[in-house]
């Protein structure tokens, strides 16, 4: 051991738990409850922790106690203790753990903490627990033996710059045989905590079923345990009430909302195991991080395992809760975990339960079955793109923004069809608005077909498969030839169509004086059947991916574009201008550029040279003026 291990060593925190910390003292949030919450869930990690590695050591657990907890008031001193005998940690862990935050999103978090009026449904999102303790206590000191070893030590920090790390005195190295001692030097409006009640009504409202004994040590009194300790998953659910689960969700899910849906059952059979989950109704801030890891709990006969063992499949990473298995063994690996088939067998069965029973509310509660697909819709459909398998009823699950409503299900959609329809169409682009001013949608708008209008950024990746409902196709408006004209106009449609006077241009002779024209830009130019009123649009071969598609991976330069196709309306009076102005004139080679521009300009993008673009519109107005550009 070096000296600098030995000697007290002050060091700065991690600038976002620095910027962490004086939010959390310097502002006043309504609810400060969750910090006892939040120390009382770490110190249960820690427990089962001990128990999860004492399984091939079992002398971590030595001669010890039992793994509990212990809350010990001190009104004299003014402090706070928050006592477990569990794993423990040593001086680098020390630094780790509480010196910084390891874990993506922390900035956006703490942005979102600096707008939010109430911190309460931030805090335990983002892994930063521990520092809630900051909103009661200006001074937090840590003592901390891990099981196995000698050494003790302690972190001191104020909430300011950075903490110290020394090694622990005789007495404080007295008190922890096992475990960790976190010390809360309370602030004078925060002396609530010391009381008896106050404590008990915190630890029943968000920790009863902890599955830890929770003491509570009176200054005076013996000690007492102040929760349940069961795993509420293994009760029967006629011994349970609505307020049960609602705190089980918020204790399991580290959650301050309702959840949306409860799902608790019993599989027995082959394998045997306790299922207890929930979808909550709010979205919480780390729903696309990168790794896309699920948070459901994996126990073995009531020994917490894990929660890195993708029981759900990507696109159900929003579900909290528990699964714990009567079967596997208590020394499962994390390696083991990937290929046990006992495992791989419960994570189908209970992804197929859970999607069951989002069916199951989609029928009979619409109201909770809508707080969950606003927030989670997105998710789900990755599904569509990523479990062939369960395709079919995940579509049926969507819900979809269309040219007639919101929250439209495609049932609804194949119920609506027009006379001769037999596909359903989408269009798929970055905003409701734009969508529904985009012009592909005319030949569809002109027959009352309405049209799916997809905006998530999955959706551009989902349907650049074949995907069918009911037998019915889906087909993109924005790709590949489209033929329209077996489906009859509206009546208002048909009677302005036979009122329409324009002449149509020269289909071969306008083509190619655009080919020509536009050159490169574009890989073919043809006569469009999507378009009634707009002059022009850009579609993608029916072979290729669409030009949402392409347009994402290129931003992650993950692709090329793709030259696209022209499409033109021949009765537009720009189009048949082009064949009335002089052949190789200035004006023909500006309106058909103008055609490509504006085509761009409805699709979102910008023009290739956009001063160059203005100039030539500039010319046209002008010469329409009958001003000299």
């Amino acid at each position: 051991m070096t000296t600098s291990d030995t000697a007290a060593h002050t060091q700065p925190f991690q600038a976002e738990v620095s910027e962490l910390l004086h939010l959390m003292v310097h502002s006043v949030y309504s609810e400060t409850d969750i910090f006892l919450r939040e120390l009382i869930s770490n110190a249960s990690d820690a427990c089962d922790k001990l128990r999860y590695e004492a399984i091939a050591n079992p002398a971590l657990m030595g001669e010890g106690e039992a793994p509990k907890i212990r809350i010990i008031p001190n009104k004299q001193a003014a402090t706070l203790t928050i006592a477990d005998n569990g794993i423990g940690m040593e001086r680098q862990e020390l630094i780790d753990h509480l010196g910084t935050i390891a874990r993506s999103g922390t900035k956006a978090f703490v942005a979102k903490l600096k707008e939010a009026k109430d911190g309460l449904g931030l805090i335990g999102q983002f892994g930063v627990g521990f520092y809630s303790a900051f909103m009661v206590a200006d001074k937090i000191v840590v003592i901390s033996r891990r099981a196995g070893e000698s050494d003790v030590w302690t972190w001191t920090s104020s909430g300011g710059s950075g903490f110290e790390i020394a090694r622990a005195s005789e007495e404080e190295a007295g008190r922890v045989a096992r475990g960790t001692e976190i010390v809360l030097h309370l602030k004078d409006d925060a002396k609530k905590y010391l009381e008896a009640h106050e404590i008990e009504r915190v630890v029943g409202a968000y920790s009863d079923n902890i599955l830890f004994p929770i003491e509570l040590v009176p200054e005076e009194g013996e000690p007492r345990q102040i929760n349940s300790a069961s795993a509420l998953w293994q009760r029967s659910k006629s011994e349970l009430t609505a307020d049960d689960y609602k705190q089980a969700y918020k204790q399991v899910a580290t959650a301050f909302d309702d959840p949306a849906m409860t799902l608790h059952y019993r599989a027995e059979g082959r394998y045997s195991y306790a299922v207890l989950l929930f979808a909550p109704s709010t979205k919480p801030f780390d729903l696309f991080e990168p790794n896309r890891k699920g948070r459901v709990k994996l126990y073995v006969r009531r020994v917490f395992i894990t929660d890195d063992a993708d029981i759900l499949p990507g696109y159900l990473r929003f579900i909290r809760g528990v699964v714990d298995s009567e079967d596997l063994p208590l020394n499962i690996s994390r390696e083991m975990l990937q290929n046990n088939p006992q495992l791989a067998q419960i994570r189908k069965a209970v992804t197929t339960r859970v999607i069951s029973e989002l069916e199951s509310l989609a029928d009979k509660d619409a109201e909770n079955f809508t707080k969950i697909w606003d927030a989670f819709g997105s998710v789900i459909k990755e599904g569509v793109y990523e479990d062939f398998e369960r395709r079919d009823k995940l579509l049926a699950l969507s819900r979809f923004s269309t040219t007639t409503g919101e929250k439209r299900a495609l049932k609804d959609v194949v119920a609506g069809f027009k006379p001769n329809q037999t596909e359903i169409y989408y269009l798929v682009g970055d905003s409701i608005e734009r969508l529904k001013s985009n012009p592909r949608l005319e030949a569809a708008a002109a027959r009352g077909i309405e049209v799916l209008l997809l905006t998530d950024p999955v959706d551009a990746f989902w349907t650049s498969m074949p995907s069918e409902f009911e037998g019915k196709p889906l087909k993109s408006l924005s790709q590949g030839d489209l033929n329209l004209d077996q489906v009859p106009l509206t009546e208002d449609e048909a009677k302005a169509s036979e009122k329409a006077d324009e002449p149509a241009a020269d289909e071969a002779a306008t083509i190619a004086v655009i080919k020509g024209s536009l050159g490169e830009r574009v890989s073919d130019v043809k006569a469009s059947t999507r378009l009634t009123s707009s002059a022009s649009c850009l579609v993608a071969d029916s072979q290729g991916p669409s030009r949402e598609l392409e347009r994402i991976l290129a931003q992650q330069n993950r692709g090329q574009r793709s030259r696209p196709i022209l499409e033109i309306n021949l009765r537009h009076p720009l189009v048949t201008a082009i064949t009335k102005a002089q052949a190789g004139s200035k004006a023909v080679d500006d309106i058909c550029l103008l055609l490509l521009e504006q085509a761009q300009i409805l699709d979102g993008e910008l023009p290739e040279d956009p001063a160059a673009f203005a100039a030539r519109l500039n010319r046209l107005v002008l010469q329409g003026l009958g001003e000299k550009a």
